[in-house]
């Protein structure tokens, strides 16, 4: 992941903050992904709502689709609004980044007192899914 690839997403957690902050915690996912929108809008952030996913087997394919609540230069981005994020919701995130072959991945919750932002790198070779952090961060990142 470039520099620039992680300040997007740093960009997405600045945007979805001002989300919390504004409208504060107990309102129902919908409420939060329409002032999310509004918000990125806002600072020029051209994101997909409601993106589209397709899925494939084999390289056919599929009937069945999917729908991340954000698409926004390569990034999936879930929202929530729960107590507390859970191993379901995580698991949600992780597919959709599977099948999309998207590497990178947020889970914004919006239920909690301060906003959770969970920031995932998936790594294809591995089938593993990286929880970046301020003590991690830095040894995924790429010069290029």
């Amino acid at each position: 992941m470039t520099r620039q690839e992680y300040k997007d997403i740093y960009d997405i957690v600045g945007a979805a903050m001002e989300v919390h902050k504004t409208l504060g915690r107990g309102m129902f996912e919908p409420v939060y992904q329409e002032a999310l929108a509004i918000e990125m809008d806002q600072r020029n952030m051209k994101a997909e709502r409601e993106k589209l996913l397709h899925l494939y087997y084999k390289d056919i394919l599929m009937e069945k689709t999917y729908y991340a609540d954000f698409y926004y230069k390569g990034i999936i981005i879930e929202l929530k609004s729960a107590n507390e994020i859970n191993s379901e919701h995580r698991a949600q995130l992780f597919n959709y980044m599977r099948i999309t072959k998207q590497y990178r991945g947020i889970l914004l919750n919006f239920g909690e007192k301060s906003l959770r932002a969970e920031r995932y790198l998936y790594l294809p070779e591995d089938d593993n899914f990286i929880l970046l952090t301020q003590e991690n961060y830095k040894e995924y990142i790429t010069e290029s």
